[in-house]
């Protein structure tokens, strides 16, 4: 017996201005867990999530609820109970389908349920229509379970009780029906139901209120892990000259991670044209093994031409040490291109890890 999740997701949550009905502000700093609760108790669904300690959607869920996707990663439903609309931004497209998918099943169990809460409050009546006076109600009729703000404590009444207001006055030919033993004895029956229901509500009062402190001790863990996780991922972007503060919202988020993608694609398309120039610079120095062998068949020929080689070899060391001069540059540009690709690389692992950790 009791309240138990049945399912649970993480997602930003937001709710709809109450004065203007078209901005949405957001009731947490970062994603939290939105889950589903099943009373078995009271046969209902609510949707529940916690920021700390405070309670930022509390929703029963009823037939006659929607849930729409209005993007896609963002989804919204109205709550007519708690006079307001609740909207979910999701990491992924496919965390989106799943709850709305749960939304729809609980949604048909809560209508299914709903009928035969009625059908069974039609069959408990029907017998009160052939008592005899007609204006009493009959001593078995079921009574109405308390809302869900009685199991959360938030209602001060601690049981249900007949009073006059519930019943209709019994007619002057039925008063000295109501004395009768028969009556009396009804009325003691409907008591003791009373009190019993009254003890299986004070039991799951109790049985709820242990399952809220496990589940604060749980949130407020995830909330530890998740302030840690926003303080390393804001340390990595000061690193990366990136904006100093991640924002809440996923968007932003993924802008980032898309303006960090592309940077590594253009470093990555520098480093092709540096391994191209390398290549080039390859050619060369075949060239000039290919030169220093022909100026060595020359010297062979004559003396004649010592002086242009002379000249030659000249040109060619200084071409030697322009180009020693010109792979030093190349390999210390190599070396810098290779620590910061490192560094992009890390960066963007990190990044996905954090998003993976957030679905």
């Amino acid at each position: 017996m009791g309240e138990q999740p049945i399912y649970s997701t993480r997602a930003h949550v937001f709710q709809i201005d109450p004065s203007t009905k078209k901005n949405w502000l957001p009731t947490s700093k970062h994603a939290v867990t939105v889950s589903y609760f099943y009373d078995s108790t009271r046969n209902v669904y609510r949707i529940i999530s916690l920021d700390g300690t405070k309670a930022i959607i509390n929703s029963t869920i009823s037939p006659n609820m929607t849930f729409t996707k209005t993007s896609q990663k963002f989804g919204q439903w109205a709550d007519s109970r708690a006079n307001t609309v609740y909207g979910l931004g999701f990491s992924t497209e496919h965390h989106l389908a799943k709850f709305a998918e749960k939304f729809a099943e609980y949604k048909e169990a809560a209508r299914l349920a709903k009928e035969k809460s009625q059908e069974k409050m039609e069959l408990a009546t029907s017998p009160s229509q052939e008592s005899p006076g007609g204006d009493l109600s009959s001593p078995l009729t079921p009574v109405t379970p308390p809302s869900m703000e009685n199991i959360n404590g938030t209602d001060d009444s601690g049981e249900t009780t007949p009073t006059s207001e519930t019943r209709p006055e019994p007619s002057q030919n039925a008063l000295a029906f109501t004395h009768s033993p028969t009556m009396t004895k009804h009325w003691e029956a409907e008591l003791e139901a009373l009190k019993g229901n009254n003890a299986k509500l004070t039991a799951a009062l109790l049985e709820s209120t242990a399952n809220v402190k496990q589940w604060k001790q749980q949130l407020a863990a995830y909330q530890e892990e998740a302030e840690r996780l926003h303080k390393r991922v804001t340390e990595l972007e000061c690193q990366s000259n990136q904006s100093p503060v991640i924002k809440s919202q996923k968007a932003e988020l993924n802008q980032t991670i898309e303006e960090l993608e592309n940077t590594l694609r253009d470093k990555e398309e520098e480093m092709e044209r540096l391994k191209e120039e390398l290549e080039n610079m390859n050619d060369l120095m075949e060239q000039k093994d290919s030169l220093t062998q022909k100026l060595e068949e020359t010297e062979l020929r004559g003396r004649v031409l010592e002086e242009q080689l002379s000249g030659a070899e000249q040109r060619l060391e200084e071409n030697q040490e322009e180009q020693e001069s010109f792979r030093k540059s190349l390999r210390t540009l190599l070396e810098l291109l290779d620590g910061k690709i490192f560094e992009l690389t890390e960066l963007r692992d990190t990044l996905a890890r954090l998003i993976e950790e957030a679905s």
